[in-house]
């Protein structure tokens, strides 16, 4: 990076840093600290004016820095929380200014009562209507003269003839019902139909020839044969089967449903399905029936959906067993809800964060109950109306975490001086992450690996002794899970590494920085550390030397000089 734009970026930091002190010294031309005459004013709050998330209802110190809080008095600013909750001490409310609002990208959303709409994604098998699938056995012993219906697949109508039967004992009651008359004629006719005879076969036996020896055997449904059982010449005996027929005019597509989309679905709703065997093809039904059953193996239960199936080009659309896709067009009454980006999950818990106004946000735990493609169903913790963040709610529920790690810990103290063996052991660490430092600053993958050798035992020797002054623990845990370094074969992932542990390096350092006998060191900053490693922030800090200049190791040569030394630890 040229020399100019470097000290442009310095500017802006120092510039931010001096604005952020002189806003909570001055506001509107007025000192709030000072009250007026013959009136006291109390402070709402007190704030770091370096770390101006760090806030504290009496005075103290800035647990990051060691600066002495600054008073914060009624109407001073934005960064003072609004709604009557600026004594907030579990980090649980953000305060922003206008311009950090901006930087974050702060976007969001109202809650309101709308529908729940969702759209469900199944798979199944297509079938036939289970009520219109037929299977003919013979009624009686006989010879299968003719075949009509002679190959599967073929359409027939209902009362169509589908093969004749030559039956001995079939003939002998036909005779014998054309002979009677009266009672007699009657008893006949109903032995007949047990034999397989239809009302209209049985009308129309006055008028058959009586050198006529076959019988036909009619169709009992339209539909198609789907299964032929007898060849012509066959003999077949009573009950044997015969044909197999299934309407195919409306199929049933069938998929299996589970517990948690039960609530979704019901008799009625439409359903979009598609098949491979007709690609483009869209084919609509509605959900017919609901297996009350539930499989307790897999927690789900069988959903039917009707669909009409016309003859195209001579032949069902939808053939028989097909796997097929469905999409169920779910929707709910009214209900209170949110975008699914506003919500922030932490294991059991579901977090969103309240716009309460003038750059406050409130971390607000709530309650939800059903999830659809782009809402979420709120049971409890929300109102109509309420303002939640959709956008940059992660950066707001990362500094709520750190407010509350920083609000826990004990405010840095000049007093207490380290030990012999904890100033031994933090020369030692301090050394080795100006070594890891230097090597990268100098694009020396071969040094880097030999520096970073020793980096588990002196990082553990570190975080033991110095973890009785209860200083940083989340850094000290941070420190001993990035100090594993076992070698790299190309410097950017050297550097990725390197990035992890030199931030919880110096955060775990700059607490040592109040600490009587403390060795002396340097933390400089890089504003652009996300352009050299890939997914970290903007900044970046690592340990330098004191009196050294500029030496950045995310860069290196490229941009050696690129960074700003942090007086203020």
């Amino acid at each position: 990076m040229k020399q100019p734009v470097v000290i442009v970026i310095v500017a802006l930091v120092l510039g931010i840093g001096a604005g952020w002190i002189l806003r909570d010294q001055t506001a509107h031309g007025t000192s709030p600290a000072i009250p007026a005459a013959g009136q006291e004013r109390k402070p709402l709050f007190y704030q770091s004016a370096m770390h101006p998330w760090i806030k504290s209802d009496k005075p103290g110190r800035c647990t990051i820095c060691g600066m002495q809080l600054t008073p914060v008095y009624d109407g001073q600013g934005a960064d003072a929380p609004a709604g009557g909750l600026e004594t907030d001490t579990h980090g649980n409310i953000i305060a922003l200014t206008g311009g950090q609002v901006q930087v974050i990208g702060v976007h969001t959303s109202t809650a309101a009562v709308r529908p729940l709409a969702r759209t469900l994604a199944v798979a199944g098998v297509v079938d036939d209507n289970d009520r219109r699938h037929r299977v003919m056995s013979a009624y009686v012993d006989g010879r299968v003269e003719k075949l009509f219906a002679n190959h599967v697949g073929i359409e027939v109508t209902e009362g169509q003839p589908l093969a004749n039967l030559y039956s001995p004992a079939l003939l002998q009651a036909e005779r014998e019902y054309r002979q009677l008359s009266g009672t007699l004629r009657k008893n006949t006719a109903l032995r007949l139909r047990q034999m397989g005879l239809t009302d209209a076969q049985i009308a129309a036996l006055p008028d058959k020839p009586a050198d006529t020896l076959h019988t036909e055997i009619l169709a009992p449904m339209s539909g198609t044969v789907v299964s032929r059982d007898v060849y012509e010449g066959q003999y077949v005996t009573s009950g044997q089967r015969l044909f197999e027929i299934a309407d195919f005019s409306v199929m049933w597509f069938q998929f299996r449903a589970y517990e948690t989309d039960l609530p979704w679905i019901r008799v009625g709703q439409s359903v979009q399905v598609t098949t491979a065997s007709a690609p483009g093809k869209v084919f609509s039904g509605k959900v017919a029936f609901i297996d009350p059953n539930l499989d307790e193996a897999t927690r789900s239960t069988n959903v039917r959906v009707e669909i009409p199936n016309p003859v195209v080009n001579g032949r069902r659309e939808l053939l028989h067993k097909l796997y097929a896709d469905g999409l169920v067009q779910l929707d709910a009454p009214e209900v209170l809800t949110i975008p699914r980006a506003a919500v922030i999950r932490t294991g059991a818990e579901a977090v969103v964060y309240i716009d309460k106004g003038n750059g406050t946000y409130a971390r607000t735990e709530v309650k939800l109950g059903r999830s659809g493609d782009n809402l979420l169903e709120v049971l409890d913790g929300l109102q109509p109306g309420d303002t939640v963040v959709t956008e940059g709610n992660l950066l707001l529920d990362g500094q709520a975490e750190m407010n509350r790690t920083y609000a826990s810990a004990p405010a840095p103290s000049k007093s207490a001086a380290l030990t012999e063996e904890q100033r031994k052991a933090t020369e030692q660490f301090i050394a080795l992450a100006a070594a890891m430092s230097e090597a990268l600053a100098a694009d020396d993958l071969t040094a880097f690996n030999k520096a970073s050798e020793p980096a588990m035992d002196i990082t553990g020797s570190f975080v033991k002794a110095v973890r009785p002054l209860e200083l940083a623990p989340d850094a000290l845990a941070k420190l001993n899970n990035a100090s594993h370094f076992h070698g790299f074969s190309e410097i950017a992932k050297a550097r990725e590494a390197f990035h992890a542990f030199s931030m919880a390096a110096t955060a775990a350092v700059q607490p040592l920085k109040n600490q009587d006998g403390a060795p002396p060191f340097s933390v400089w900053e890089c504003p652009m550390v996300d352009e050299a490693v890939p997914g970290a922030a903007k900044k970046g800090r690592w340990l330098q030397p004191p009196g050294k200049p500029c030496r950045n190791p995310f860069f290196g040569k490229e941009m050696l000089e690129c960074g700003q030394e942090v007086k203020s630890l």
